[in-house]
This record gives structure tokens, sequence and C-alpha cells, in this order.
């Protein structure tokens, strides 16, 4: 699963802990979600959408072999 996590983050000024703290999870999941090591869960995924304003499709995106 591809993901704009960092991208979003750096529109909005924002630290991975600035974050994390925003929505209950710690850094360090933050970071494996971008790294791509971690998909995050379905409530996690919306809580990170909604702290985004955006749609969870415009920061998660399917890849061919997912």
């Amino acid at each position: 699963m591809k993901n704009s996590l960092k991208v979003e983050r750096a529109k909005k000024d924002m630290t991975q802990q600035d974050l994390a703290k925003q929505i209950g999870v710690s850094r360090q999941t933050i970071n494996s979600i971008e790294a791509g090591k971690y998909v995050p869960s379905t409530v996690l995924a919306l809580k990170i959408a909604r702290c985004f304003d955006v749609a969870v499709e415009s920061i998660f995106e399917l890849e061919e072999n997912d």
C-alpha cells in the first residue's frame, strides 16, 4: 500500500510527533506507516484522514500486489 502521509504532513508543517499526538499513537507508528512497513487499521486510517480533512483514498492507495 502506498501512502502520501509525509506529503500531507509537510503541507501542514506537522512533525511525525505532532501527528502521532493528535491521533493517539506513537511517533514510531507514524514512521512505520510512512516507510510502508505498517498498514494502519481502518480506524487509524480514518483518524489520519480526518486530521488532514481529506478522504482516506487521497492518502492511502492500493498497489497491484495488495
